[in-house]
């Protein structure tokens, strides 16, 4: 049994496949408390393995493409799970922090880096090897230039928004001098869509 906080569709709003529709399956709980989360993710369901795919299917109609997150997905996502969607015809992204292991055959794997988050509760330290993209949250006191070799075919800047008052300046100006760097904006929220 999985602890699942929701499961609903519309556009990914950040990142490389931003605007592509997606099915979110949001896992209950995280590892790490940062102090810009935007995400109630503690409240939960159990659902099994057949439960999630149907709630997927119901869902996203003809969609394919679905995206684990959370909390933080890596403390529950396993083979089994990977199994039944891909065997379901399903491709998998997963949005992490970095700081699980995670199984083989998910096509698309997300880190969003938090150990260098002040006020951060937990050990945040990024363990997975490489990602398809590392999106890094502009927090206070993060530095991107930690992160410009992390293995990853993209890099991802994008604005905190802390208390409605997001560093959108200080995220371009890094990226126009830092040019392999790009910008992800939360466009779910610019768009009042989920």
């Amino acid at each position: 049994m999985y602890r699942i906080n929701e499961i609903f569709y519309s556009l990914q709003g950040e990142g490389y496949w931003t605007g592509t529709p997606i099915v979110f399956v949001r896992f209950s709980g995280c590892n790490l408390q940062c102090p810009f989360c935007d995400t109630d993710h503690l409240p939960h369901t159990e659902m099994s393995r057949a439960d999630i795919l149907s709630a997927v299917a119901e869902a996203g109609g003809e969609c394919r493409r679905v995206c684990f997150t959370g909390g933080e997905p890596g403390l529950q996502l396993d083979d089994a799970l990977v199994r039944t969607f891909h065997d379901a015809g399903y491709t998998l992204h997963v949005e992490t922090n970095g700081t699980c292991l995670l199984p083989e055959g998910i096509d698309w794997i997300t880190v969003s880096p938090k150990e260098q988050v002040r006020g951060l509760r937990g050990d945040g330290k990024v363990i997975l090897p490489r990602a398809d993209e590392l999106k890094l949250v502009l927090a206070p006191d993060v530095d991107p230039s930690a992160w410009a070799s992390f293995p990853a075919s993209w890099h991802f800047l994008q604005p905190c928004d802390d208390g409605g008052h997001a560093n959108t300046a200080q995220v371009t100006a890094y990226i126009e001098a830092h040019p392999s760097w790009r910008l992800s904006l939360q466009t779910h929220k610019l768009l009042g869509i989920r």
